[in-house]
């Protein structure tokens, strides 16, 4: 009867995961890749022993440098391959685990340095997309660093300012999943019964 009542009472999951069945196949494939890296590295070691001139040490030794590095770049993507898992999560279940005035203060960071090669829409469109997040506004800062210190970023910002005096309580009060302006006034989700055009005209 305790067991049932502490478990009743613990508190809603924030995420959960599945470990996806194909883990055991990854893994054979990484062991058996792995022998063969082995395989080759020995054969590398004996051709170096046995070269002949120098000519050959050196290029038996830069095959040998190649592969190293080749081996090194595959390890390091097998922790992605060793236990793959799928994970979802539950964010419409974290008011019941804490308060919004204990979450604690996050700041983000966008930072771009090239206005051709970054258009300052796309800049713009991540700093709304933040700033638009369900999170309490005076727990979030967005910080916005112009490498390049263009004047086409500062102006679309500062117009991007104006906006989201309208856009944030836009989709406060509407509940309005696709948070970018640029995704949510492309789909199809946007309607006329939401203030779509007067929130375009402002």
């Amino acid at each position: 009867m305790t067991t049932a009542t502490s478990s009743s009472s613990s508190p809603p999951p924030l995420h959960t995961f599945k470990v996806l069945r194909r883990t055991l196949f990854n893994r054979i494939f990484a062991l058996v890749y792995a022998t063969a890296i082995l395989s080759l590295f020995v054969h590398h070691f004996v051709q170096l022993f046995h070269s002949s001139n120098t000519s050959t040490f050196l290029l038996r030794f830069t095959l040998l440098i190649s592969d190293v590095i080749l081996s090194f770049m595959w390890a390091t993507t097998q922790a992605f391959r060793w236990r793959p898992i799928h994970r979802a999560v539950y964010t419409e279940n974290l008011p019941q685990v804490i308060s919004s005035s204990d979450y604690p203060k996050l700041d983000v960071f966008i930072c771009t340095a090239d206005p051709y090669k970054e258009p300052p829409m796309g800049v713009v469109n991540t700093a709304l997309s933040v700033m638009a997040y369900d999170y309490p506004p005076d727990k979030i800062s967005v910080y916005v660093s112009d490498d390049g210190g263009s004047e086409l970023t500062l102006f679309a910002f500062m117009e991007a300012a104006k906006f989201a005096t309208h856009r944030l309580p836009f989709c406060k009060k509407n509940n309005i999943e696709d948070r970018s302006p640029a995704v949510y006034f492309s789909s199809g989700h946007c309607g006329p019964t939401t203030h779509t055009e007067e929130l375009k005209v402002k």
